[in-house]
């Protein structure tokens, strides 16, 4: 089965969804006390997720078991991202955890689902993909201090790559505001009490103080990935992902701007070869 090309609303909707993932992405690795961040969030997915299967159409049986094993997913690259921002530098993790991504997403979509990829598809997502190595590797020779940091971005992406393919064959089977909710009610619990059963009682001030980015960056990463989820329906699953990794380029450019972090020409080369690689995608 070949895969359908990109039409130009599914292009604009896919990349306006990165920019909002590295905007929730950067809020999250603002937060002082990330922990707290990434529970604030997790509550946030409770209630809109809640609010969303309260208004949407029943879930179907076949749904299920999509629906279980991407928030089982999502959970585990919360854990792995968390790891990942204490360990090491947003403009380094970020581009790593999600360009591992797109080329994942590809093999599987030729391997295992035979969705063949038309030529300029294979093109683009090859052409994104070595566009966020080179922001991996543009800072220099990697350290062994930062081995530890690297595997948990790595390892992050992994899981962004199983629950991408999960959700973009079960958003075939059911309707999507159903889908959406429960795939967030779900994934929500998990870091409000894993920072409870290490903060315990000291968990309500803490939120308090982070309220305002931890609820702004929950609202956000819903929205980013809603939209997503709503491209998949399309069934292009490897163009999708590597256009949503464009995310990486907004990411570099708000550590540049926002965060303290350098950019530098090489770093900025390899963000032109990833926005060339989606000029391709957005052709083919």
């Amino acid at each position: 089965m070949a895969v359908p090309p990109l039409s130009p609303l599914v292009i604009a909707v896919v990349l306006g969804a990165a920019l909002l993932h590295a905007i929730w992405n950067a809020i999250a690795h603002g937060v002082r006390d990330r922990l707290v961040g990434f529970a604030l969030m997790g509550v946030v997915d409770v209630v809109v997720g809640g609010a969303l299967v309260a208004v949407a159409a029943p879930l179907t049986a076949t749904a299920w078991p999509y629906v279980v094993a991407s928030a089982a997913a999502h959970v585990a690259y919360n854990l792995l991202l968390l790891g990942s921002y204490q360990l090491g530098e947003f403009s380094q993790m970020y581009p790593l955890a999600r360009g591992t991504s797109p080329w994942v997403v590809a093999l599987v979509s030729l391997l295992v689902l035979h969705r063949a990829l038309q030529p300029a598809q294979l093109v683009g997502v090859l052409v994104v993909s070595a566009g966020l190595a080179g922001l991996v590797l543009v800072g220099g020779r990697i350290g062994r201090s930062q081995l530890p940091a690297l595997a948990a971005a790595f390892a992050t992406g992994l899981t962004i790559a199983l629950y991408t393919v999960i959700d973009g064959l079960g958003v075939a089977t059911t309707p999507l505001t159903a889908y959406i909710g429960w795939l967030f009610l779900l994934q929500g619990p998990a870091m409000p009490l894993l920072a409870l059963g290490r903060r315990g009682r000291a968990l309500p001030a803490q939120m308090r103080r982070y309220a305002v980015p931890g609820v702004v960056g929950g609202l956000v990463a819903i929205a980013a990935y809603g939209a997503v989820l709503w491209a998949q329906t399309s069934g292009a699953l490897a163009p999708i992902a590597a256009l949503r990794e464009t995310s990486i380029v907004f990411g570099a450019l708000i550590g540049a701007l926002f965060l303290g972090e350098h950019l530098g020409r090489r770093r900025a080369v390899m963000a032109g070869v990833v926005l060339v690689g989606v000029l391709v995608l957005s052709l083919g």
